[in-house]
């Protein structure tokens, strides 16, 4: 599966938590790309894979990502995201994290071509 990801994935630990309508689920992101995200829920519920969700990321008490994700694929309390939407200051945070996580402009330059060109 690794062969297959066009994104670095980057580790980190930040509390987020998933929305929909008037419901909020906290969880912990375990890894982020350009292109989504992994969590670990706090509690164990079936993600419903036909809806959009909201995955507010707190990096700091002044840093925060959101975005709008789909379910990918959910195994136990992990849930892995793909990202659908997400507005440009989030997308320059989120940007800027993978960029010192990886300590190689040239991957993240790779990583956004890859997602300007559409990838998966």
């Amino acid at each position: 599966m690794n062969e297959k990801r066009q994104f670095h994935r980057v580790g980190h630990d930040a509390s987020a938590v998933l929305v929909h309508a008037a419901n909020s689920w906290p969880c912990t992101v375990e890894d982020l790309s350009l292109k989504g995200g992994m969590v670990k829920l706090e509690e164990a519920w079936s993600v419903d894979p036909d809806l959009t969700y909201r995955l507010g990321i707190y990096l700091s008490e002044d840093v925060r990502i959101d975005m709008d994700v789909r379910l990918s694929h959910q195994q136990g309390m992990h849930a892995g995201f793909h990202c659908v939407s997400i507005d440009s200051d989030s997308v320059g945070q989120l940007k800027r994290l993978v960029e010192l996580n990886l300590g190689d402009s040239a991957l993240l330059e790779r990583d956004m071509h890859a997602l300007l060109s559409g990838g998966e």
